[in-house]
């Protein structure tokens, strides 16, 4: 690849990561009126060019273009952050985020290599439609370059490999007109600043209950993110979206040095269904009591081998990361027989969960329960309209999420191309575990005792929240003598893998929780607890720190020694 293009990909995409999710304080995203985009000069002056590229693009003895596709990521945030209730950092951003992509040959074979295709720039803020066009212009002119490159290079690597399962390099798709409103934030002046510095400073100020802990941060990110698309094949696409997120964070070491983790985020597609600021630093608070319970919670035994049984939460990250990941369908490498990159590329029409269990990535679903989900979509990405796909149909994989990158057995899109980062790629929207049998959580408990005795155990283990796939964060013993809990520390799950689930999903609640992910491609996620029947529990052998020489600052406020005559 060209180096200026690598450069100017890798440092747009690395400050566009760092606006994605941020926003406004006491922030109303304001919306303007839909209208035809007529009016809008960055969309205008993409028009342009675009119509220029396809006239003008052309080096002598060289293909033209058979296929140019422009998007923007037009992002504005605000953020801050306070530690130890003391504000750290604050501050706005504004950023718009160009990606050439041009392609050379035809649908069945061209120029396109991977994601890293095309080129990327930051472009101007301000609506001068002669610099936006100027970068526009050059970016256009890299791409172009680099696709006939990447042709005579993917020609050359052809003639040497032979193609188990041809599939056409591209899927065409039919025009669509979408204009939606634009969003703008309005941050709402310094008395809104000011209260959302003391939200912040409030809620991590509850350190000082807690002498043990190390490290306590409370951040905001609150965003808006228009989203253009045009491309030769006729379509234009204006999209916007918003989002809003209070996080915590903390840290503290348990007597024998061992480090403790504790964070979450909670974020919201509508400033109104953000939580208040009381109940943010009842959270906070109730994170410094669970550091200072892990501190002083027992270290779990060597082993365990036996049911597990996961809350909504913790579910959500097990399907999130074991089903809702593999079903994406990333094409891989040129010449691999494969039909995706994922661990489900084999097992098209095969069972990969009990026959009790479905489930359905949906971009039409816009709430639930009342809170506005981030999948929710009506367009994706690329241009094509959102389609429902059911991708485990009574525990066989049916389906995959499909962009406009074909993989063997699914030569169009289905309506999942998300951009991330400047790139499009398949990508989840609501994803949605259904069970055909479910039982109320005090049955799934019950459930868990019951096979913890039929087995001679004398407790189960409930897990709260995960950390990570193999890294429990709120782990408890239930006892099967009289069902009380007890939080354990430093453990690992040593076999969580797509087999357990396939294998070992004993039972489902009736409890589905909504879980909504904010980042570079929001998702939702709607799941209830699960049981599994059989896992493998271990102690965690990671190196323990040493604690600090000495003591922290007193938490009493010092008066300053009077000085002077």
């Amino acid at each position: 690849m060209n180096t200026r293009i690598f450069k100017s990909l890798r440092t747009a995409a690395t400050l566009l990561a760092c606006f994605l999710i941020v926003g406004s304080a006491f922030p109303q995203s304001r919306s303007s009126a839909a209208d035809d985009g007529s009016k809008d000069p960055l969309l205008v002056a993409l028009k342009i060019e675009l119509a220029r590229s396809k006239e003008k693009l052309k080096l002598e003895n060289e293909k033209r273009p058979y296929f140019i596709e422009y998007t923007v990521t037009a992002s504005q945030s605000y953020n801050a952050e306070a530690v130890f209730g003391a504000m750290r950092r604050e501050g706005e951003s504004r950023v718009r985020f160009l990606r050439a992509v041009v392609r050379v040959g035809d649908y069945k074979l061209d120029s396109n290599q991977g994601r890293g295709d095309g080129a990327s720039e930051l472009i101007p803020l301000d609506d001068d439609p002669i610099a936006i066009r100027q970068q526009v212009w050059l970016a256009t002119d890299a791409a172009y370059k680099q696709a006939i490159e990447s042709l005579t290079a993917k020609q050359a690597r052809l003639k040497q490999i032979e193609i188990e399962y041809p599939v056409d390099d591209f899927a065409p798709a039919s025009p669509v007109t979408s204009i939606g409103p634009l969003l703008t934030l309005d941050i709402g002046g310094e008395t809104a600043r000011k209260h959302w510095r003391e939200v912040l400073i409030n809620a991590s100020n509850v350190f000082r209950t807690d002498d043990k802990i190390q490290s306590f941060s409370t951040s905001l990110n609150f965003s808006v993110l228009n989203y253009y698309l045009i491309n030769t094949e006729g379509t234009t696409l204006r999209k916007s979206r918003e989002s809003y997120s209070l996080s915590l964070s903390g840290s503290s070491q348990a007597p024998d040095g061992m480090r403790i983790d504790r964070g979450r985020a909670y974020s919201a597609a509508k400033l109104s269904e953000l939580m208040s600021a009381e109940k943010f630093k009842a959270e906070a608070e109730k994170t410094i009591a669970s550091l200072a319970a892990l501190r002083a919670a027992p270290i779990v035994e060597d082993h365990y081998q036996g049911p597990v049984l996961f809350s909504p939460d913790a579910a959500a990250d097990v399907f999130h990361d074991l089903v809702g990941n593999n079903v994406l369908g990333s094409r891989p490498p040129l010449g691999s027989p494969a039909r995706t990159t994922t661990e489900y590329t084999n097992y098209f029409h095969s069972r990969v969960l009990p026959e009790f269990i479905t489930v359905v990535d949906d971009p039409s679903i816009s709430t639930f329960s009342g809170t506005t989900l981030f999948g929710h979509y009506d367009v994706d990405d690329e241009g094509v309209p959102a389609q429902t796909v059911t991708v485990v149909d009574k525990g066989k994989l049916q389906s995959y999420l499909v962009g406009r990158i074909p993989i063997r057995d699914f030569p169009a899109s289905n309506g999942h191309g998300r951009n991330g980062a400047g790139s499009t790629q398949p990508a989840m929207s609501t994803l949605v575990v259904k069970s055909s049998e479910t039982v109320s959580p005090a049955d799934l408990e019950k459930k868990l005792l019951d096979m913890c005795k039929d087995r001679g155990l004398p407790f189960g283990y409930y897990v709260e929240t995960l950390g990570g796939l193999t890294n429990p964060r709120l782990l408890y013993k239930v006892y099967v003598k009289d069902g009380h809990r007890e939080l354990v520390r430093g453990a690992r799950f040593g076999d969580l893998d797509r087999r357990t689930l396939r294998s070992d999903l004993a039972a489902v609640g009736n409890d589905a929780t909504l879980d909504n992910r904010g980042g570079g491609i929001a998702m939702s996620m709607i799941v209830p607890s699960i049981l599994i029947d059989e896992m493998e529990v271990r102690r965690d052998n990671t190196t323990k720190e040493k604690l600090p020489q000495y003591g922290p600052p007193s938490l009493v406020d010092a008066v300053p020694a009077k000085t002077g005559n």
